[in-house]
């Protein structure tokens, strides 16, 4: 294997200091313009790399945010992820992505990796519902934005999207159209986004004058397409099938889609279906399917500048406030749902 090139090469190629070659990297206007070309051409021909990490370790600073996420096969949070790194690559910075997979202990892994490679601060969509990971990772002082979900009870900065609205909007537009009986395709029970549509719908379920029971959940171990498929499945055996299906995401939609295709149910006539997220694959489906769109990429952007702003207090001319930004959904209509009653 090549021995890497190290500063003092440069230095000794270019016959200078080794503290000449350090500013002409990092002070170049502070070297005469013939030192610094003759620093720059030694540079150039043995192919000399900064050690960024060499220099993080001595300046105390890392240039690496991380973001940790429920689920990068989820096409929402590949928005998320787009949002926060091009916000980070504005201020000079680069995103370690990692996928907690719905894993508390996967979680708490990567938290610890974060910590180990001490970056500059964390985005965090938590998977473990008892809040004892982020509790261990606080103890390291690095500074965490939530992302997805709202900072109850902790003083760290938050942003994500009201999900009580969000189930209001789907189930509304449910019983708008003429349905009665609906079930509630919900996913893990210990998530808040899952509780919190489902408060929602109960809302919109009382508004209409409806009772609780005129809504069935279905849970789900995961928020996946396969799932969805499952749980399709047990809405086929169901004695008395309700005529709706709202579900916690549009990854759970798309597997219940499946299962009615594949059974001949027709969707929307026989059954319509509303989603989450409003992921691009929601209107590239067979029956382009009705969600409720979270501004993905705003909440992964907006969540990387609080970061920032965070990271930079101590030079900023006004302490950092932490703050609870919480956007609003909207839903779009599509065919899914639009079934005559």
């Amino acid at each position: 294997m090549a021995q890497s090139v190290g500063i003092k090469d440069v230095a000794r190629a270019a016959g200078v200091s080794v503290g000449t070659v350090s500013n002409v990297i990092n002070r170049p206007d502070s070297v005469a313009s013939e030192t610094r070309a003759r620093v720059q051409s030694a540079i150039d021909r043995l192919g000399y790399v900064r050690s960024e990490s060499a220099r993080q370790l001595r300046a105390g600073r890392s240039r690496i945010m991380g973001l940790l996420v429920l689920d990068m096969g989820n096409p929402f949070f590949v928005d998320v992820a787009r949002g926060a790194e091009r916000a980070a690559r504005d201020a000079g910075l680069g995103v370690m992505v990692c996928n907690s997979a719905q894993s508390a202990s996967e979680e708490a892994d990567y938290l610890s990796l974060f910590a180990e490679q001490r970056v500059r601060g964390v985005l965090l969509t938590p998977a473990d519902a008892t809040g004892r990971n982020i509790a261990t990772f606080r103890r390291n002082g690095i500074p965490f934005v939530l992302v997805d979900r709202v900072a109850e009870g902790t003083t760290e900065c938050s942003v994500s999207v009201d999900d009580v609205a969000g189930g209001a909007l789907a189930v509304r537009h449910l019983v708008d159209a003429g349905h009665r009986s609906i079930a509630y395709v919900s996913g893990p029970p210990g998530l808040n986004q899952v509780r919190d549509r489902r408060v929602g719908a109960l809302n919109a379920l009382a508004e209409a004058g409806l009772a609780p029971t005129a809504m069935r959940e279905l849970p789900t171990q995961r928020l996946d397409v396969a799932a969805g498929r499952d749980a399709g499945a047990r809405l086929l055996g169901l004695a008395e099938r309700p005529t709706a299906v709202f579900c916690a995401n549009d990854l759970l939609a798309l597997g219940v889609l499946q299962a009615m295709y594949a059974a001949g149910v027709g969707v929307p006539d026989d059954l319509a279906i509303v989603g989450y997220d409003d992921i691009e694959f929601a209107a590239a489906a067979a029956v382009p399917l009705t969600s409720v769109r979270q501004p993905a990429m705003t909440m992964g952007a907006l969540a990387a500048e609080l970061l920032l702003e965070e990271t930079e207090a101590e030079t900023a001319p006004t302490p950092h406030e932490h703050r609870r930004v919480v956007l609003q959904p909207e839903l779009v209509v599509r065919r899914s749902s639009l079934s005559a009653r």
